[in-house]
C-alpha cells in the first residue's frame, strides 16, 4: 500500500510539472505575439519546436556614448518576440548573467541583439548591434540524440567566423553536464568596437516538433 501511494504522488507530480511547462510556453507565446482571435497562439502551439535559453554573459570593450556613465543593456528580438537584460551601471565591460527564454518555430529567424545606453531624461544610445543563426545549433541538436554515449565536454561541432556571420572566433556546440550548449562570442556591427559573449541552452518539452525533418 505505501508503496502504491508513493508511485501515485510521483505520477501526480509528474503530470503537474508538464502542465506547468505547457502553461509556460503558452504565457510565452501570448506575451511575445500580438494575436487576432487566439489564431495566431494556437498556430504558434501547433508548430513550436522548442524554447531557447540564451544566457547573456558579458559585454567586452563596449563603446562610450555618455561622458559621464554608461549603463548599457541589451534589447533581444526574434520576429515578434523581444526580450531585454537588466541595466548594468557605469562599465563598459558589463557582466549581465541574465537568462532570456524564446520561444523557436522558425529556425531560418535570426536572433538580434541590440546595446543601448539607458539615459533619464533622454532618449536612450544605441551602442551597436549584431545578430546570430540558432539553426547550426538545432542541427547539432537533431544529430546527437545519445548523450549518455558522449563523454562531458565532447564538442560535437565548431562554426567558423566569416563575412557573412557576426561570430569574432570560432564557435563550439559541445556537451555541458548532460546538455548540448553552444558558446558565441559576437562582433558588435554599426559601432566602432564592442563584443557580446553568450551561451545557447535547448529547453526540451512534451510534443516538441524539434526533431522532425524541416
Amino acid at each position: 500500500m505505501k508503496v502504491e501511494k508513493e508511485t501515485r504522488k510521483l505520477l501526480q507530480m509528474a503530470v503537474q510539472r508538464r502542465r506547468r511547462l505547457r502553461a509556460t510556453i503558452h504565457n510565452l507565446v501570448i506575451c511575445y505575439v500580438e494575436e487576432e482571435g487566439g489564431e495566431m497562439t494556437a498556430y504558434l502551439m501547433d508548430n513550436l519546436m522548442g524554447l531557447l535559453r540564451i544566457h547573456v554573459k558579458r559585454g567586452v570593450n563596449l563603446a562610450v556614448r555618455d561622458a559621464l556613465s554608461n549603463d548599457p543593456y541589451i534589447v533581444v528580438k526574434m520576429g515578434h518576440q523581444r526580450l531585454k537584460t537588466r541595466i548594468v551601471k557605469r562599465d563598459v565591460n558589463p557582466e549581465w548573467n541574465d537568462d532570456l527564454t524564446m520561444s523557436i518555430t522558425d529556425p531560418n529567424i535570426p536572433i538580434k541583439l541590440t546595446v543601448y545606453d539607458h539615459d533619464t531624461f533622454t532618449k536612450d544610445d544605441k551602442m551597436g548591434d549584431t545578430e546570430f543563426e540558432v539553426r547550426p545549433y538545432i542541427e547539432a541538436l537533431r544529430m546527437h540524440t545519445n548523450l549518455e554515449e558522449i563523454p562531458n565536454g565532447t564538442v560535437l561541432s565548431i562554426l567558423q567566423p566569416n563575412t557573412s556571420n557576426c561570430m569574432a572566433e570560432e564557435s563550439h556546440v559541445y556537451l555541458n553536464q548532460g546538455k548540448i550548449v553552444q558558446d558565441l562570442v559576437l562582433r558588435l556591427r554599426n559601432v566602432e568596437c564592442g563584443e557580446l559573449e553568450i551561451q545557447l541552452e535547448w529547453i526540451h518539452f512534451p510534443g516538441s516538433k524539434t526533431f522532425l525533418s524541416s
